[in-house]
């Protein structure tokens, strides 16, 4: 983006100026924020208040992953500001912030005749997908490669506007001087950022912005686990002492409180309800009912629960509905008999595999994402303008579908965002802004919706069952991998929840648009990135009565636990040692070899012989960024054994290399909190389905680990200078392959099925 004066200092006074974007063409845009009295606006991610203190527009969903601190990091060391002087805010919905390299990533999605044309963020079309929508949504870890590098220049615009107004005062080149703790210095002399902000609105900023040699970056060797952070998370004191405000503590004068009930998972509509019922509840306000859902306001949730219990909603069905025995049938045949279509290959390995040196099904269960927080949002609908409050990864998408059900314009429709109480892809979701906007225009009133536990358990769309057949041939002395194919028996599942995202459809519209294609995105890293001369993965769509939903990991969340059990298989088959069988296949990538090297000395690696109790696993990701292909590599050791008809983990190990690390303690944290994760994925965390009711709904029938029974966990990085990559989803990815493993070495049983406790282990 070229910055210009008056692109960059935006807003002097109440209104917010014009934004002018080079990315393409010349194209304007309103400015995204609008300054308060004595504040000035740098490019639309930086405030500056008159008295030096700094607020940073996030265009993210801070989820508990700290992208909002992260974002504030970049820009207080570009800037030499003081942290105690650093606030965040969240950005409003505009093109500014469309993100081009997750518009590029969901190119099949958004352009699936010809995704190769849209598959770069440098391209003009990804970049115009971005900005017109705009692409403003919080996924697949697109945060430093989307946006550092705009952080980075508003901010070295702003040092170089307050260096110039403070050469001008004392007579010097703005070049020699130096910003450092909120001010600017020549030598001795040192001037405020309070004093020079009002000056720096005279100067023009170099173009392009002259950035610091040497961007955001903590060495791991100088932050051990428990070492005091340079750069402390922003949002902990209020998370510590209550007063952060989460969706479900948005307080509006007049507001009532609602309740909601759908129908069973699938084709489901309301039938009927006994509103006489909930005459007599007192504190009721009203009822308000749509084809697939009924809800009750009141003065207290609580109130607005008890009615809509009183009214005993039915639901009949109006198509399919999901049901697990009919869904197992539907997968198993598909799998068997189902026509496969190739979606990724090196090579053809059918003739090789026409007689397998082994072969092996893996089956994986429908996830819910169970975040803590459950669907939540305010609205309010007031002389033709709508307001929404939520937590959401798709704020836009959000607002378009709130405007929808209240009938209003777009323009006259704001979205609040606010941080998300955990997600795990759940606050891609956006239905209940709908819901929540058409109750507040039945009612005339605003109005919290919130979701309860067991709702969120059967509304919410789960990660998508899956089974695959994985084959492989060996070379006679059984030392080397010659072929390997991977046969994958679900349905289009990305390009479901894409469409249903992307083009604002229903659950039927998307599962009818994504039936009996290919799909890539749901079958991504089923390749396995061992060399390997020949090998493909083939893809059965198939037609379910169940909505699926994106999960944390994509789809490397059942794909990564299939190849990685079934490398450890040809493994054992080839009486190798796990460990040096993987380093032999990974010629050309030396990053995840020092990986398993590393987390092979951090977890005192034994070899995984028998009854020894540990098990290996690694795992590439790659995200196509700006200026090329960023990778992040991680090997993770489980150290597992079975007690009581119970899986038991004592101890995760983790080796990561992640590039250039912004802030260690936020990675530690993201890595740690993955592998958790990971491990609930791999003993729990998903349901059954009956009649279309979810059969393990409340937290506590998830077999979730609790905190006693949570491992030892070890983390350590890799001394990296490569570009930076998001951890989020990295360390979830390679712990269910590691703890199941990890109980084949301890119990010698290999365990096939996610999570591993359905197999009745």
């Amino acid at each position: 983006m070229r910055l210009t004066r008056r692109g960059l200092l935006i807003g002097a006074g109440a209104g917010g100026g014009l934004l002018l974007a080079f990315r393409l063409v010349p194209r304007h845009y309103a400015g995204a924020l609008v300054a308060g009295e004595g504040e000035r606006i740098f490019d639309s991610f930086i405030r500056l208040a008159r008295n030096g203190d700094v607020s940073i527009a996030v265009p993210f969903c801070e989820m508990g992953q700290g992208v909002t601190t992260l974002a504030a990091q970049i820009v207080a060391v570009e800037m030499g500001a003081d942290w105690k002087r650093v606030g965040v805010e969240p950005a409003p919905v505009s093109p500014v912030y469309g993100d081009a390299v997750l518009a590029a990533r969901w190119a099949p999605l958004w352009m699936p005749l010809a995704p190769s044309l849209a598959d770069s963020p440098e391209g003009t079309l990804a970049r115009l997908h971005a900005e017109r929508e705009p692409f403003q949504i919080t996924a697949e870890g697109t945060a430093l490669a989307a946006f550092e590098a705009p952080l980075r220049e508003a901010a070295a615009a702003v040092r170089a506007v307050l260096s110039m107004a403070a050469a001008d005062q004392w007579g010097v080149g703005w070049e020699t001087l130096e910003a450092r703790d909120h001010a600017i210095f020549n030598g001795r002399q040192r001037l405020g950022f309070a004093r020079l902000t009002q000056m720096a609105a005279r100067f023009d900023p170099p173009d392009p912005p002259v950035l610091r040699p040497e961007p955001a970056r903590e060495k791991p060797g100088s932050f051990p686990d428990g070492a005091r952070p340079a750069y402390p998370r922003l949002d902990l004191p209020a998370k510590v002492d209550g007063s952060f405000v989460f969706a479900g503590d948005v307080r509006l004068p007049d507001m009532v409180f609602a309740a909601i009930a759908h129908g069973p998972q699938g084709a489901s509509v309301l039938s009927s309800y006994d509103k006489a019922a909930a005459a007599d509840v007192k504190g009721l306000v009203g009822v308000v009912h749509a084809r697939r859902w009924l809800a009750a306001a009141g003065t207290t949730w609580h109130a607005a629960d008890k009615a809509l219990k009183a009214m005993d909603p039915r639901f009949k069905a109006a198509g399919r509905i999901a049901d697990s025995v009919a869904l197992e049938t539907r997968i198993d045949t598909g799998l068997r008999k189902g026509a496969g279509q190739r979606v990724a290959a090196e090579g053809d390995p059918d003739a090789l595999l026409a007689k397998p040196s082994l072969s092996a099904r893996y089956d994986v269960e429908p996830a819910l994402h169970a975040p803590l927080e459950t669907a939540t949002c305010t609205a309010r609908l007031e002389e033709g303008q709508l307001e929404i409050w939520l937590a959401t990864q798709a704020p836009d998408l959000a607002r378009r579908a709130a405007a929808r059900a209240a009938g209003v314009r777009l323009r006259d429709t704001v979205v609040y965002p606010l941080h998300a109480g955990g997600s795990f892809d759940a606050r891609l979701d956006v239905r209940v802004a709908s819901q929540a906007a058409a109750i507040a225009k039945t009612l005339n009133r605003p109005v919290q919706l919130m979701w309860s536990r067991w709702q969120e358990s059967l509304a919410g769309y789960p990660r998508t069952p899956v089974s695959a057949q994985l084959s492989a041939a060996m070379s006679p002395d059984k030392q080397r991998l010659l072929g390997w194919r991977t046969r994958m028996a679900l349905p289009a599942s990305a390009i479901e929840w894409g469409t249903r995202l992307l083009d604002e459809t229903s659950a039927q519209a998307a599962q009818d648009a994504a039936h009996g294609k290919a799909d890539p995105l749901a079958c991504e890293g089923a390749l396995p990135l061992y060399a390997i001369p020949e090998k493909a993965v083939d893809h059965v769509p198939l037609d379910l009565p169940l909505p699926t939903a994106r999960m944390r990991g994509g789809a490397l969340g059942y794909t990564a636990f299939m190849v990685e059990s079934f490398v450890d298989e040809c493994a054992h088959f080839a009486g190798a040692e796990p460990l040096s069988f993987r380093v032999a296949m990974l010629s050309g990538q030396p990053r995840l070899v020092a990986c398993l090297q590393g987390v092979a000395r951090l977890a005192m690696w034994g070899g995984g012989a028998d009854a020894s109790g540990q098990g290996i696993a690694c795992q590439r990701m790659d995200l196509a960024a700006p200026e090329g292909l960023r990778s992040g590599f991680i090997a993770v050791v489980a150290t597992a054994r079975q007690e009581e008809g119970a899986i038991r983990v004592d101890r995760l190990s983790a080796y990561a290399d992640i590039g250039r690390i912004v802030n260690v303690e936020l990675a530690r944290q993201q890595i740690e909190g993955g592998l958790l994760f990971g491990l609930a994925q791999a003993i729990g965390g998903s349901t059954a389905y009956a009649a279309g009711l979810p059969q393990s709904a409340r937290l506590s029938q998830l077999g979730l680990p609790l905190l006693a029974h949570c491992p030892k966990v070890d983390v350590a990085f890799a001394d990296s200078g490569e570009q930076p990559f998001d951890p989020g989803e990295l360390g979830m990815v390679a712990t269910a392959p590691a703890i199941a493993n990890a109980l084949f070495s301890a119990t010698g049983v290999r365990l096939r099925r996610l999570p591993l406790l359905s197999e009745g282990f």
